[in-house]
């Protein structure tokens, strides 16, 4: 196949729609980042790993529920294999997200052939063994996945026919060639992370994972753009719109549409659509998260699943006053806990133990600062739509 079929690499210049669209992603990134305390970001960012897992796997047709989800982390999986294998191919992807999040996966540019092999073989490499093979639906001929590597045997997704396996090299190349360039201005590469996941999945260089691997390469790009960070994720927007995802996935697969469709063997209409929707869907989550976690909506949310929590004697009383100082000052000293709830010492450590039995509080050690938590059953009362009201059930 010929290295010109893959173009154009990237959108127009001349389309406006995509600069307003930029110019607007900054500034909703940026009123977010401002919102919340810096602490409390850490365990935003925990909720966010997770709800972005869940979404991942929505799209790839995994319907994994969050609480089972929590089960995992907590290195409690179920006995059922299939959702063993679920809960372990969520681990995967949290661990790999949270290594891009705190800043530990490698220095290589994200939209490169070298951070998407770094994150495919941290990904599989943690999945069990009976999930790293590919059937073919003809065939039936098992064949297995290596972790990091190229593909080799040619491969069709749906009505796509992907690169040959011998020329995946020139065409993850010109990949590097297209992202990396200094030509591009930080407007630019903004607009252009939705052409840099279109392009990754139309090369579809590995057997399997190259949905998962383009998702977390986005949110690399996306945090290595300064725009990024650990409280919002895309992938809850694809996956709501999943429909119209794939549709204008594939729209952006076909061939120049006339003499007006730009210069390449690709629509360039198709890809600018597709930039569009990208861009769309980043700032519509952005604003979501926004609104979810406005500091005096997020506290009454809070305050009232305690008090009916209280009520039912499933928490002690002077439950909330200490979730409260957790929301404003992102933690809470153990000292603190007495004044806070009105209760003498052995009152408050009562309360201190009851909110960390319930998930609501953390704290690395016995000694250490409490933090807030949101183990699943918690998140649903205080992030409403956050998970579909059927997570989970399907299947």
């Amino acid at each position: 196949m010929d290295i010109a079929s893959m173009e154009p690499m990237v959108p127009s210049e001349s389309v406006r729609a995509l600069d307003d669209e930029a110019v607007a992603l900054i500034a909703e990134s940026n009123q977010l980042a401002g919102r919340i305390h810096p602490v409390l970001r850490e365990s935003i960012g925990d909720l966010v790993r997770s709800m972005n897992c869940y979404y991942s796997n929505l799209i790839e047709g995994h319907d994994t529920h969050p609480r089972d989800i929590d089960r995992a982390l907590a290195n409690d999986f179920s006995l059922e294999p299939k959702k063993r294998e679920l809960q372990k191919e969520a681990v995967a992807h949290i661990h790999v997200q949270r290594m891009i999040d705190t800043g530990r996966g490698p220095d290589a540019w994200p939209a490169s052939a070298a951070y998407a092999s770094w994150l495919h073989e941290a990904f599989c490499s943690r999945l069990p063994p009976e999930m790293l093979w590919v059937t073919n639906k003809r065939t039936g001929e098992k064949r297995p996945v290596v972790p990091g590597e190229w593909r080799r045997q040619d491969v069709e997704v749906g009505r796509h026919v992907p690169p040959a396996h011998g020329d995946l090299p020139r065409f993850m190349t010109r990949f590097d060639q297209a992202y990396q360039s200094p030509s591009l201005s930080t407007l630019r590469k903004i607009q252009t992370v939705g052409a840099v996941h279109h392009r990754f999945l139309w090369i579809h260089p590995f057997l399997d994972g190259n949905g998962r691997v383009a998702r977390l390469m986005s949110h690399a790009l996306f945090k290595r753009l300064g725009i990024g960070t650990s409280l919002w994720s895309v992938a809850r927007g694809l996956a709501r719109q999943d429909t119209l995802y794939k549709a204008l996935l594939e729209r952006a697969d076909g061939p120049r549409e006339g003499d007006r469709d730009g210069r390449g063997a690709l629509t360039q209409r198709g890809l600018v659509a597709f930039c569009k929707f990208f861009l769309d869907q980043s700032i519509d989550q952005i604003r979501f998260m926004s609104g979810l976690l406005e500091p005096e909506t997020l506290l009454r949310r809070i305050e009232i699943h305690i008090e009916e929590e209280v009520r039912a004697k499933r928490l002690p009383r002077g439950s909330f006053a200490v979730l409260r100082e957790a929301v404003i000052a992102g933690e809470i000293e153990r000292s603190k806990v007495p004044s806070l709830t009105g209760h003498a010492e052995r009152g408050a450590r009562s309360v201190t133990a009851a909110l960390v039995e319930r998930g609501m509080l953390t704290a690395p050690s016995h000694r250490a600062p409490l933090r807030l938590a949101f183990p699943a059953d918690v998140a649903e009362r205080w992030f409403p739509n956050l998970y579909p009201v059927n997570a989970g059930r399907q299947g």
